[in-house]
């Protein structure tokens, strides 16, 4: 592995508080959480960002990098206005006499807001991107590092991070994953990075940066909830009932880059071996085949082992009748293969792909109803043990999420990067490639020896990219 610098090169510069621009009503009321959003105060905040080219000195602006800082904090309260579940902080309602444990999301407190940090780290966009593996320092770019969203309670539902390079400018934001999915996450961070663009783009034109810009698609910020929204009880007495402290393994951590060239031939091996006139493999489901087959084969299990492939899915359209795809809130479950470790292998990619593709097309309406319901009669926090079965793959994140289009007036980004956040053997982050739309890229977490299995399969590196792929961007910024 490549020497790294080390997590302690970077240095704050500056904190400060940001509200929202403007106050809706709707803010003013209690923020009821669904029963999507309260199973997740066991997680981490979700930690993902983008890495951008410094802009450069001008006559105009000499220094256009403390230009940048000023103009994103305006934008971000601008931003907060209409994503404004995300200035405030988690409360608990509790009482004894009749027993009611209630926790909810209050927006209303002026005292409260977001976070924004101003750091610095004597390093290169390089120094990032050439490392086979993600640098520690990556952790870093990110506040509220091993903060579980119960945290919440006391801590900013949201901190943006802006550590600049001595020629990059990294954004990072740290987003409380019970206020909402990665849809949401990334909603919001498409929404912050074209406010910003447009105060950019006003202060050049106009002379005032502190424009006020609009939103082309606002958020729903209202919750579903299949009947009255109400404050939900909980069967506790204690957060110390159901928080768990998570101590992270030891992991390797390293992007590996799919073409689309490289994904059509996987998808259309897959589609082949299933033989099935009436299903269709997604590239998706064939590159979760592909990675759920060699991370197994990379932990040498025993053939009877049970194994498992857990995909991410969005609930918003598969619901009847759908919801918006712009609701802000939480509306993902998880699917889920199972079979050996011995039948995963000695079937192929197809095999593994037709079990992902069962399991998908099984999640209806009715069952992700069924399960609501489920949750209602027993309401309960998701633990950390379960997610950290080392015989596991889960695949989060999207390729579908639009992180390239975040365009904050920078070019487009030269990497996306997560942090320390909800980390465990066998966790796979996928990204929209550097490529285009039809690219993928992983970030996959293995202790160190099975990562130097992973990295010796024959099936799967014959479908990874070069190394040199992950940053392409820079001869076009």
């Amino acid at each position: 592995m490549n020497t790294q610098p080390t997590k302690k090169a970077v240095r704050q510069i500056s904190k400060c508080t940001i509200k929202p621009h403007q106050v809706l009503e709707e803010s003013k009321q209690p923020h009821y959480l669904t029963p999507w959003d309260l199973p997740l105060f066991n997680l981490h905040y979700i930690q993902d960002g983008l890495l951008f080219q410094k802009p450069a000195p001008s006559t105009e602006d000499p220094n256009p990098t403390v230009t940048f800082i000023d103009q994103l904090k305006h934008s971000m309260s601008i931003t907060l206005t209409h994503f404004y579940p995300l200035s405030g902080r988690m409360v608990t309602k509790q009482q004894d006499n009749p027993p009611f444990y209630g926790i909810y999301a209050d927006c209303s407190d002026d005292s409260v807001g977001a976070e924004f940090i101003h750091a610095a780290a004597d390093i290169s966009m390089m120094d990032i991107l050439t490392p086979t593996d993600v640098p520690r320092i990556v952790q870093s770019f990110f506040a509220l590092e091993g903060a579980n969203c119960h945290d919440g309670h006391t801590e900013p539902l949201l901190v943006v991070q802006v550590t600049e390079l001595l020629d990059g400018i990294f954004v990072g934001c740290s987003f409380n994953h019970v206020i909402g999915d990665g849809t949401s996450f990334w909603k919001f961070f498409n929404a912050f990075a074209d406010i910003t663009r447009k105060v950019r783009k006003a202060s050049k034109e106009a002379g005032d940066q502190h424009i006020k810009c609009s939103i082309s698609r606002l958020p729903i910020t209202k919750r579903w909830f299949m009947e009255d929204p109400t404050l939900i009880n909980l069967p506790f007495s204690h957060h110390k009932e159901f928080i768990e402290q998570y101590e992270r393994p030891l992991l390797r951590e390293r992007m590996f880059h799919f073409t689309e060239e490289s994904l059509a031939k996987l998808k259309a091996k897959a589609n082949e071996e299933c033989n099935t006139k009436h299903t269709q493999i997604s590239s998706f489901q064939a590159l979760s085949a592909l990675v759920w087959r060699s991370i197994t084969r990379a932990r040498h299990f025993t053939s009877d082992k049970k194994t498992r492939c857990r995909l991410a899915i969005d609930n918003r359209l598969r619901l009847n009748p759908p919801l918006s795809e712009n609701y802000f809130g939480n509306c993902v479950q998880s699917v889920c293969g199972t079979t050996t470790a011995g039948e995963l292998l000695e079937h192929g990619i197809g095999w593994a792909a037709l079990l992902l593709h069962e399991a998908v097309k099984e999640h209806t309406n009715e069952k992700i109803r069924g399960s609501r319901d489920e949750w209602m009669r027993k309401p309960n926090i998701l633990k950390m043990g379960p997610l950290l079965d080392d015989a596991s793959v889960l695949m989060g994140n999207s390729p579908r999420f639009d992180i390239y289009g975040c365009d904050f007036g920078l070019g487009v980004a030269v990497a996306a990067r997560c942090g320390f956040a909800n980390k465990f053997d066998g966790k796979v982050t996928s990204y929209r490639g550097l490529t285009g739309i039809g690219s993928v890229m992983l970030e996959v977490c293995l202790p160190p020896k099975s990562m130097r299995a992973l990295e010796s399969d024959a099936e799967f590196m014959d479908a990874v990219s070069p190394h040199e792929i992950q940053y392409v961007h820079l001869a076009y910024v």
